[in-house]
């Protein structure tokens, strides 16, 4: 493979993962994936995830999820914004709306969700969101706000998309790309897409692509598996892999203003 990539959403924390960090960065840069992003999903993810990016060159987010929305304190705008004053942290995140689980009460969910979107946009740091059965609520809240962002794994309808589109988020899209089953929806919008607004991301352990030929034995996703997406995408587009490579990448750089930061 002649092009590199940059993975805009890895679980590196997630306890499949444990004991094995070095091989799974190791295995991602041997399959072209040069940076990636590693998710907070509350507190404690977030801190494991800086200190892995520390560690090993990468990036990485401080939020908290919505199913851990009810878990956050009077005290979660100062955590986090100590963990964002360092510099791998480059977004507030995952944050959002989940009405598919409700692990967390929707009140909670909204309430924690505009306080992590008032941080970054004081802070001046992009959001890196979280959807589910909830994009009517997630947009009107979105749009109290000056933020930009990804919609990270995005599996929405036709309507979500042009309105993300239109608040000026980039679009993530995963594995899910790659089901013949249950991914031709998405498959069908991805070309309603502009180019400079896509990012590319596994969402690992998670959504292992169902076009990756031998799947590993521990049935889990990675980095490494990252360009079977970037193939897939780059047939809806009609386009060669390594333009949808030096675009996505191009436009992770951009939304996180990692060309200044």
């Amino acid at each position: 493979m002649s092009y590199t990539l940059v993975d805009a959403g890895v679980n590196l924390t997630n306890h499949q993962f444990d004991d094995e960090h070095l091989d799974v960065i190791t295995r991602a840069k041997s399959a072209g994936v040069e940076k990636m992003l590693l998710i907070g999903c509350d507190l404690s993810s977030s801190e494991q995830s800086l200190a892995l990016a520390k560690t090993y060159q990468l990036f990485s987010t401080a939020g908290i999820h919505p199913h851990d929305a009810k878990t956050a304190t009077d005290s979660l705008e100062s955590q986090l914004t100590l963990l964002a004053n360092q510099p791998q942290v480059i977004a507030i995140g995952e944050c959002g709306l989940d009405y598919n689980r409700d692990f967390s009460p929707r009140d909670i969910q909204r309430s924690v969700f505009r306080r992590q979107l008032a941080l970054a946009e004081q802070l001046n740091l992009p959001v890196y969101l979280h959807e589910r059965d909830a994009s009517d609520d997630m947009i009107n809240i979105l749009s109290e706000f000056n933020v930009r962002g990804i919609l990270h794994c995005f599996t929405g309808d036709e309507n979500a998309l042009k309105r993300y589109l239109a608040l000026g988020l980039y679009i993530g899209i995963t594995g899910w790309v790659c089901d013949e089953r249950r991914g031709q929806a998405l498959q069908s919008l991805i070309p309603s897409i502009p180019l400079n607004r896509l990012l590319i991301e596994t969402d690992a352990p998670f959504l292992i692509p169902r076009t990756v030929k031998t799947k590993p034995k521990s049935r889990k996703n990675e980095p490494s598996l990252l360009p079977y997406i970037c193939q897939t995408i780059a047939e809806l587009y009609q386009l060669e892999p390594h333009v949808i490579a030096k675009q996505t990448t191009d436009n992770f750089y951009t939304v996180f203003g990692l060309e200044t930061r």
